[in-house]
C-alpha cells in the first residue's frame, strides 16, 4: 500500500506541474506542427519493481487526429524478497529473476475535451496486458539439526482486459507525458509454485511452504492481498483467480 500510496502522490505532482506548464504554452493555432509518433518508457512500473529489472518501452502511432494505437514490450520482474521466517523455513537467497510484460490499447482522443490534435490530450480506450513473472528461492529448515536446503520456483502469469482513461502531454512541443489515469478491466491471474528439497517433507511443512510463498507473492506485488485475499495454493502448487483488475501508469516520451 506504500508504493501505491507514493505513485499516487507523485500523479497528483506532475499532473500539477504540467498543467501549469501547458497552461503557459497558450492554445495551438494553424502552424503548429502534428507529430504521428511516440516513442515511450514506462516509469511507474520502474518505480514499483526498480529501474534495473523493469525495462518496458512504448510506441504509439497516430491513425487520425482522433485516435492512436499503442504497444508496450519489455522485461520485467518482481523485487527482491524480504527476508521472511515461520515455524520451519526461512529464506536464504535469491535465485533467478525474470519475466517480461506486452500491452496493446486503442486511443480515442476527445475532440470536446481537447483543443488539440493526438496525441495530446484525453483519451479513452480499450486495452489488453500481460505479465509473465519467473522466481527461484532457496530457503533453509529453521528448527532442524539436520542440512536440508529446500528451492522453490514459481511462474506468475496475468492477462488484464479492460478499458482505460487517460491525459497525453506534449510539453516544449516533444517531450510526452502520459498518464493512463483510470483502467478499469478484469484480470485473470495464475501463480504457480514447485518445490525440490534435499530431504523429504512432511505434508505440515509442504503446507507451511506454501503459506510462506503466499506471504511473498503479496509482500512483492501491490494489490495481490486483494486478489488473492481469499484463496489458497493448492496441493499442485497453483493458486488462481479472475477478479476486477486495473491499470494505472505514467509514460516519459518523445514525440516525432
Amino acid at each position: 500500500m506504500k508504493c501505491k500510496t507514493f505513485y499516487y502522490l507523485v500523479m497528483i505532482g506532475l499532473i500539477s506541474l504540467v498543467g501549469e506548464v501547458s497552461y503557459a504554452q497558450g492554445p495551438k493555432d494553424s502552424s503548429t506542427i502534428t507529430y504521428k509518433n511516440v516513442v515511450r518508457y514506462n516509469l511507474s512500473g520502474a518505480l514499483l519493481f526498480g529501474f534495473s529489472k523493469y525495462i518496458v518501452l512504448g510506441y504509439e502511432r497516430v491513425l487520425s487526429p482522433k485516435s492512436s494505437i499503442s504497444v508496450n514490450f519489455g522485461t520485467a520482474a518482481l523485487p527482491k524478497i524480504i527476508s521472511l521466517v515461520t515455524d520451519s523455513f526461512q529464506t536464504k537467497k535469491e535465485g533467478k529473476r525474470k519475466g517480461f510484460n506486452v500491452s496493446i490499447d486503442y486511443r480515442f482522443y476527445l475532440s470536446k475535451e481537447n483543443k488539440f490534435a493526438a496525441p495530446h490530450g484525453v483519451y479513452i480506450g480499450p486495452y489488453y496486458s500481460y505479465n509473465h513473472f519467473e522466481n527461484e528461492k532457496q530457503w533453509t529448515f529453521t528448527n532442524s539439526a539436520r542440512s536440508n536446503e529446500i528451492t522453490t520456483t514459481s511462474n506468475f502469469n496475468i492477462h488484464t482486459f479492460g478499458f482505460e482513461l487517460g491525459y497525453q502531454f506534449l510539453l516544449w512541443k516533444r517531450l510526452s507525458l502520459d498518464m493512463v489515469l483510470a483502467g478499469p478491466g478484469l484480470g485473470f491471474y495464475k501463480y504457480k509454485a514447485a518445490f525440490t528439497s534435499t530431504n523429504d517433507l512432511s505434508s505440515a511443512q509442504k503446507e507451511q511452504l506454501r503459506s510462506a510463498l503466499e506471504q511473498l507473492l503479496v509482500q512483492k506485488f501491490p494489490g495481490m492481498n486483494y486478489v488473492f485475499s481469499d484463496k489458497k495454493i493448492d496441493a499442485d502448487g497453483v493458486l488462481k483467480t479472475n477478479t476486477v483488475g486495473y491499470r494505472y501508469i505514467m509514460h516519459i516520451g518523445f514525440a516525432f
